[in-house]
């Protein structure tokens, strides 16, 4: 009887031997470990703008049970913006230590745990603490993608920039749309924000995949400190920085005050909640729009130009009350397209990841300063004057000098350049 059992444990051993032994072939693994990096690329940029974006559905709540003036929530969203402004030069530096999968672990961490302890808000103090550690984790976060995307991902960048923005957008539709039917369903504004903690969970074992796969490698490559130096004499990089600070300043002030604006301007709470849908909608599939345009016409300056035409002439409809679902479809479509072109030209103007990531960096560092802004701007300007006409007429301006400023850059096909001193 023994006999039997052992010869039946030995058939079925070898049975099942040859299917467990198996190993991945050298195309297959590389095949599943790009998946796997393209996968924790999505879900990583999904988690840069839900904790900022869930805000603005419930501020009137916010401000009702704290006791928050318009000024002071404004700092809601420009916190964050400060703390990437600041801190995304060391994210750089920190990544030649650590590496930079595992400091994009550790900014996710960092994301969901302050995220998560938005569920125990009952002050004034404990939100606007939250609201400091979610911007340093999306400083640290923000940067160290596009290194990412050149250095695994150099023979395709127009697609992932495309899957970046795309996420970047999806996770700003959601924050926005679903952030108030959460708070109505759950009847707390603190258990609507700390939702969003979810993504940051679902992306992080992603990434400790990825920094397992990668982790030898990154550590040695990141570990050559001399070029993790931020670009400052580089003429293009500044360009490219006030590009970004003046369409930061103009998108998260428009993410802040958007319901606002729409409820002034004679919408219903609801239509306004349906055109801040659109308005985060419309940005989900700009990267590919966008991808779809340079395939036709490879000029960067030109779309660059045509985008910032129809961010301005949405805000135009928008000062004057007209046309209001076009208006934010305009102002939608040209940010998500302006976003998709900022976060590009870096990427395709460098050399290496160390240097793209010092470029994202550097454009990130004083973008976000100078967009920080914006959100304040506009809470101060309504607080004093009673409406939103002369901080539109602000963004207007300020969506056209983007524009002008455009002209300098060169349109080639797979170079940046710019007029002049570069």
């Amino acid at each position: 009887m023994r006999n039997r059992r052992n010869k039946g444990s030995r058939a079925l051993m070898m049975n099942i031997a040859p299917e467990v032994s198996i190993p991945l072939s050298s195309d297959q693994e590389q095949g599943l470990t790009r998946w796997l990096g393209v996968t924790a690329l999505f879900m990583a940029s999904l988690n840069l703008r839900p904790a900022i974006a869930s805000i603005a559905p419930v501020l009137g709540s916010i401000q009702h049970d704290l006791g928050l003036s318009s000024a002071v929530s404004s700092f809601l969203v420009s916190i964050p913006m400060i703390c990437m402004g600041l801190l995304a030069p060391f994210s750089v530096k920190l990544s030649g230590k650590l590496g930079n999968e595992r400091v994009i672990a550790l900014s996710l961490a960092l994301i969901g745990g302050s995220t998560l302890l938005r569920l125990f808000i009952q002050s004034a103090a404990l939100l606007f603490l939250t609201t400091v550690l979610t911007g340093i984790g999306i400083a640290m976060l923000g940067p160290l993608l596009s290194g990412f995307i050149k250095k695994h991902m150099a023979d395709c960048v127009p697609s992932m920039i495309a899957v970046y923005s795309m996420a970047l957008a999806l996770g700003a539709a959601l924050g926005s749309s679903l952030t108030s039917p959460l708070n109505l369903r759950l009847d707390s504004w603190q258990m609507a924000l700390g939702f969003w903690c979810l993504p940051a969970i679902l992306a992080l074992p992603l990434w400790l995949s990825v920094q397992r796969r990668r982790n030898r490698g990154s550590v040695r490559q990141a570990s050559s400190g001399k070029l993790l130096k931020l670009p400052w004499k580089t003429g293009k990089v500044w360009i490219l920085t006030i590009q970004f600070g003046m369409l930061s300043l103009i998108f998260y002030s428009l993410l802040g005050w958007l319901p606002l604006m729409l409820t002034a301007a004679g919408a219903s709470r609801v239509q306004a909640g349906f055109m801040v849908t659109l308005f985060a909608m419309v940005q989900i599939p700009s990267g590919i729009i966008l991808q779809l345009l340079l395939s036709i016409h490879a000029s960067r300056r030109d779309w660059l130009i045509v985008s910032s035409i129809m961010q301005a002439t949405g805000l135009l409809l928008l000062f004057f009350s007209l046309y209001l679902w076009f208006a934010v479809l305009l102002c939608g479509l040209g940010a998500g397209m302006l976003f998709a072109l900022v976060n590009l030209l870096p990427v395709e103007a460098t050399s290496t990841p160390e240097e793209a990531a010092s470029w994202a960096a550097m454009t990130q560092c004083f973008g976000f300063l100078i967009g920080a802004a914006g959100p304040f701007l506009i809470g101060y300007l309504y607080d004093r004057m009673g409406d939103f006409h002369v901080g539109i007429m602000g963004l207007v301006f300020i969506s056209t000098v983007m524009g002008i400023i455009s002209l300098f850059i060169i349109p080639q096909r797979n170079v940046l350049a710019v007029c002049e001193n570069t």
